[in-house]
């Protein structure tokens, strides 16, 4: 299952207004649930589902604090929750730099969910301007990642 499939779920979960959605296969089991109307979400390939620890509240979006300077910016939102890698190995460059241009197929970050590395792309054409989570650091569904100035 891809990124792109998760954010489809966690969409149709919202406008079906459900709190809870598990899929599982012989590759891979995915388990959603939503609470305070943003889903989270275990993502595991191969393994039993292990309890996941209870979440910290979410702090107020970091786009509500961002000035005016950064209208027009499209935001590239963590898919799932994991921690954040701005490279792919510790001793490799970083995916992207303030000032990258970056197309849809542009890989940005990788964010880690169980083990599992999920390559994040951009899926907007543009230049970056803004980073706005520290490398390996955790992250929340739909939490602002990069601000793309759009092309």
């Amino acid at each position: 299952m891809e990124i792109k499939d998760i954010k489809r779920v966690a969409e149709l979960m919202k406008a079906n207004d459900l709190t809870e959605f598990s899929l599982k296969d012989e590759d891979f089991e995915l388990a959603m649930k939503r609470g305070n109307d943003e889903p989270q979400v275990v993502y595991a390939q191969a393994a039993p589902m292990a309890a996941a620890p209870a979440a910290a509240p979410a702090a107020a979006s970091p786009a509500a604090a961002l000035a005016e300077e950064d209208d027009g910016l499209i935001e590239i939102p963590s898919p799932i929750v994991g921690t954040f890698y701005r490279r792919p190995a510790p001793d490799a460059e970083n995916f992207v730099e303030v000032g990258a241009e970056v197309t849809e197929d542009t890989v940005v970050c990788i964010v880690e969910a169980m083990k599992v590395m999920n390559e994040i792309k951009a899926e907007v054409r543009g230049v970056i301007k803004k980073i706005l989570v520290d490398d390996t650091s955790p992250v929340q569904y739909g939490q602002p990642l990069f601000l793309v100035e759009p092309k």
